[in-house]
């Protein structure tokens, strides 16, 4: 018997699987960017523009992203992206939250040079300096590395169960440094590490104290925003800043400065360019220096400044996959100003993201960072 032949018409219908088998057509490709994305990118940035564009777009499409209310990306100096969400815009003042402690950090730094402070000497704190009080052995540099060892809550599941709420908006808010002044020890002063708002609220009191020897609040108020303006905003150009005070006239420096996200970002061009603007030098670069090594207590943050190292804590990196070197000033629902000495490059990112949601945030800012040549490769 002779074998049937398979009609014509089969391995016709056959060809576009056999075809496709063959091929690998790979992933699709993305779909456009919409102008607002394009536009928020200037047209040399240096890396791929529509790369940049997109890494911008993921802060404020990404609902793991989300609120993203302003974003700038500067390069040497120069903002190669900037954007802001819906009902913002480059002259809405954005709440500091805790990156305001950085700035009170290069305030401390400031009377340092000035020789009225000491790094190693403990700090006269008038609370503390009755005759055994182990509190008088507390030094300035335990307090700006956060290892008082001072007892203190910062966050917990009841926000009205920790010293920093109790601090800001109840019993402890017309004084806020007496309030954080009067806490006991709970470990060994330089021993422990632990975040504290108190603690730079001790620093702000410090300030005041060294400037006037005035217990009137509007005076301490004036003496301490006369030299935040003087040393720090006016010269680097930061006209709208608002710092607040509490009732005692003392800063609030862990938690309450305003300003916009461009002044945002020349604070942290600033402490890229260690404690320089404009060729000035108005900071000791060792003050900066200082500020983003490693602490004893915490390899993960300096002085006032948190850095991309494992946090003692629970080992997290802050910023994965950017340079070792890079650190940032954090703030309360997601307020950063990361650096990248490296590739000479700052990201301020500012919105609202609940706590505990923070990690996605950083991730995309660590990507846009990562999309920059380190200074040698440029």
């Amino acid at each position: 018997m002779r074998p049937r032949r398979l009609p014509l018409i089969l391995p016709l219908a056959l060809l576009p699987a056999l075809i496709g088998c063959g091929t690998d057509a790979g992933p699709p490709p993305p779909p456009p960017l919409d102008k607002a994305a394009m536009a928020a990118v200037i047209d040399k940035p240096g890396v791929g523009r529509e790369r940049l564009a997109r890494a911008v777009d993921a802060l404020f499409a990404a609902p793991e992203t989300s609120e993203t209310r302003a974003l700038l990306v500067l390069t040497d100096g120069r903002i190669v992206a900037e954007r802001y969400g819906p009902g913002y815009h480059e002259n809405t003042r954005f709440v500091s939250w805790s990156m305001a402690k950085t700035v009170t950090a290069v305030m401390i730094g400031m009377l340092v040079s000035d020789g009225r402070l000491r790094v190693d000497e403990s700090v006269p704190v008038p609370a503390w300096q009755r005759p055994g009080d182990p509190r008088g052995e507390i030094t300035l540099r335990q307090l700006l590395q956060m290892r008082s060892g001072l007892r203190h809550t910062e966050a917990e599941a009841a926000p009205y169960l920790t010293d920093t709420a109790r601090m800001l908006f109840l019993d402890g808010r017309d004084d806020m440094a007496a309030y954080a002044e009067a806490q006991p020890l709970e470990a060994e002063p330089g021993g422990k590490w632990e975040y504290s708002s108190a603690t730079t609220v001790i620093l702000s009191d410090l300030a005041a104290r060294t400037l006037t020897d005035s217990g009137d609040p509007s005076e301490r108020r004036r003496v301490v925003q006369d030299y935040l303006r003087t040393r720090i905003f006016e010269p680097l150009g930061m006209k709208s800043m608002i710092p607040e005070f509490d009732a005692a006239g003392t800063l609030i420096g862990g938690s309450l400065i305003h300003g916009t996200a461009r002044d945002w970002a020349r604070f942290g061009e600033f402490l890229r360019n260690k404690g320089a603007v404009k060729g000035a030098q108005l900071l000791p670069p060792a003050w900066i220096e200082f500020m983003t090594a490693p602490s004893p207590r915490n390899p993960g943050y300096g002085a006032h400044t948190w850095l991309n190292r494992a946090q003692a804590e629970d080992g997290h990196i802050e910023w994965p996959g950017a340079p070792t070197s890079t650190f940032s000033m954090n703030g309360h629902l997601g307020q950063y100003v990361t650096v990248s000495p490296e590739q000479g490059v700052t990201v301020v990112r500012l919105g609202k993201t609940d706590e505990g949601k923070h990690e996605p945030v950083r991730a995309a800012v660590a990507r846009i960072i990562q999309l920059f040549p380190k200074e040698g490769a440029k």
